[in-house]
């Protein structure tokens, strides 16, 4: 069973503000007094980092202030005026380079009339708890386990100062996302939206299968890396179109609301400028052929390999990063229908990265026809982690130029989804090969890391390759 690390509860909750309450109707109160004046303090201001800090010493447990007289000092970064963050104020410890980022949660709407981004603001912390939701560290009054919404009279303990900084988005990387910057604003550079769903046209949150928030895939032009756009259908940008192009986006970075991956939530359209040629990789796609070839080329189930790492012969099983590589395994309690077969994992690994290739044998498209290819596959909270199908008609076979090749998409295949239920086998359908042209190499690509959003298991087993 995976434990959630320490650090993990130190920066836990972005979403369950805007999904839980979205229904509710704002009570009766006093209206605060939020006049922008020069700041008198009437206590001690603390840092975010402290705040953290105290409740990593209370072992990540929720508590109550009392008598304190304490009062956080944060650089507002969100903004609620476009309908995507609700009834909460996400706040980090610096306009630029920040290291440390906390979520206020209120039963307040339209705090954006009040709060600019950018703008210096004192938490008056008495009455506010602390603690964890959906896997973001949050101010507010506790529900069960977790934090909900304060009242609206809290907004009376915050303090509004003239002070206004440009909030300088803090560049990062897909691959670097961890617990640290999680509740601060960053940037994504060289980024896309999938080509599968421009293809289909997609808005950021009003298809019919969206119902709280739009989750669209962002792909890195740069490193093997996806994460996740999430907009809320309250957004008044819902309806936009996906940008078609590459280029840079901003946003907060957050968990989504199972804490099961990394999300980043935008404050409007102007977040992202997305206008560059797209990065799109190479991708070979025959089709589905309607049946599977009756003549076999290559057929892999396992069972005559030992456990442990997958020694197959004429097979190429490599770690391009990281300690970990592809093992044969024997399953009898997850997926026991599966007998033999691989997997990757990530879990564990210590490894900032990692990448692994498991590659079949040489296979000559030109001396038969119809070839079709077949596997299944399973997963274990692969989360954030990827694993990919591709195919090179010129690699050479050293692992030392397995960069150098050209590795294209079996767009076709299926691949089991982080969405499916763990002991579920997926098939990858019948792909058609048949517009391969010379000799070629399949490869079952991993990526992930150490991070918990990235150390997920993929299993695989049964492949085939057949012809007629």
């Amino acid at each position: 069973m995976k434990t959630i690390p320490f650090t993990k509860f130190l920066f836990l909750s972005l979403l369950l503000a805007g999904f839980a309450t979205s229904c509710v109707q704002d009570d009766d109160y006093d209206v605060p007094n939020t006049d922008v004046k020069d700041i008198e303090i009437p206590g001690t201001i603390v840092s975010i980092e402290s705040v953290l800090g105290e409740f990593a010493q209370n072992d990540s447990e929720q508590f109550t202030y009392s008598e304190t007289n304490q009062y956080l000092e944060g650089y507002v970064i969100s903004s609620d005026e476009a309908g995507n963050f609700f009834r909460e104020i996400i706040l980090q410890n610096k306009p630029e380079n920040p290291t440390a980022g906390i979520k206020v949660a209120l039963f307040v709407n339209s705090l954006y009339t009040r709060y600019q981004v950018g703008q210096k603001i004192y938490v008056g912390l008495d009455g506010f708890t602390i603690g964890v939701s959906n896997g973001v560290v949050t101010l507010g009054v506790p529900d069960g386990n977790f934090i909900d919404k304060a009242p609206a009279q809290f907004e009376n303990q915050i303090i509004r100062s003239t002070e206004i900084a440009e909030i300088v988005p803090l560049p990062i990387s897909i691959n670097q996302f961890s617990d640290a910057y999680e509740n601060l604003f960053i940037q994504l550079d060289n980024v896309q939206f999938t080509k599968a769903q421009i293809d289909a046209n997609l808005s950021f949150a009003s298809e019919s299968e969206d119902s709280f928030d739009g989750e669209r895939i962002l792909e890195s032009c740069t490193a093997d890396a996806t994460t996740t756009l999430s907009t809320s259908t309250f957004a008044d940008f819902k309806g936009l179109k996906l940008p078609k192009g590459s280029g840079t986006l901003n946003g907060v970075l957050s968990r989504d609301y199972r804490d099961e991956k990394y999300i980043i939530a935008i404050n409007s359209p102007a977040d992202y400028n997305m206008n560059a040629e797209r990065c799109d990789p190479l991708t070979y796609d025959c089709g589905i052929a309607a049946t599977q070839g009756s003549q076999n080329i290559l057929n892999e189930d396992f069972e005559a390999q030992a456990n442990g790492p997958a020694n197959i012969s004429g097979w190429v099983n490599y770690a391009e990063a990281g300690s970990r590589s592809w093992e044969v395994f024997t399953d009898s309690e997850n997926v026991p229908s599966m007998g033999k077969a691989v997997r990757m994992q990530a879990f564990n690994s210590g490894d900032q990265s990692n990448i692994a290739w498991l590659i079949t044998p040489q296979i000559d498209f030109d001396t038969q026809d119809n070839e079709t290819l077949m596997f299944d596959t399973s997963n274990s909270f692969s989360d954030d982690s990827n694993l990919r199908v591709v195919l090179s008609t010129n690699w050479d076979g050293d692992v030392n130029t397995i960069n150098d090749a050209d590795w294209g998409e079996l767009s076709a295949a299926t691949v089991v989804d982080d969405g499916e239920f763990y002991k579920n086998v997926v098939s990858s359908g019948v792909v058609d090969l048949s517009c391969i042209e010379g000799k070629a190499y399949i490869a079952f690509k991993y990526i992930g890391s150490t991070q918990q959003a990235q150390d997920g298991t993929y299993e695989l087993n049964n492949i085939t390759v057949d012809f007629e």
